[in-house]
């Protein structure tokens, strides 16, 4: 399964990378491709081309914010395989999360 995702928070700092360390963590584990972007204090990092969200199965959005650049993701949304959850529950269930991706 190949997931992109990206992550962000209010302020831009913490909340966004723990998020993105567990979403690459999780899917290592399980064999899976992953590319997260973050988004926050320094700016967008690993930041996404549209090919990688064409080619992947499935998009998670650990989001707390207004995020750059949604409009990429709104085909993947048409076709329900966007998952949005708080930076905070991608950081304490990720386990959760992909079984959910797992389901889609």
């Amino acid at each position: 399964m190949k997931i992109v995702a990206v992550t962000a928070c209010p302020t831009g700092v913490a909340h966004t990378y723990m998020a993105q360390e567990a979403i690459e963590k999780e899917c290592r584990k399980r064999g899976y491709d992953v590319k997260v972007e973050t988004q926050g204090s320094m700016g967008i990092e690993n930041e996404l081309e549209q090919e990688d969200v064409d080619e992947a199965d499935l998009v998670i959005l650990a989001i707390a914010i207004g995020i750059e650049g949604e409009e990429r993701f709104e085909d993947k949304e048409e076709q329900g395989k966007v998952i949005t959850v708080e930076p905070g529950e991608a950081i304490k269930r990720p386990a959760e999360l992909l079984n959910k991706a797992e389901n889609l």
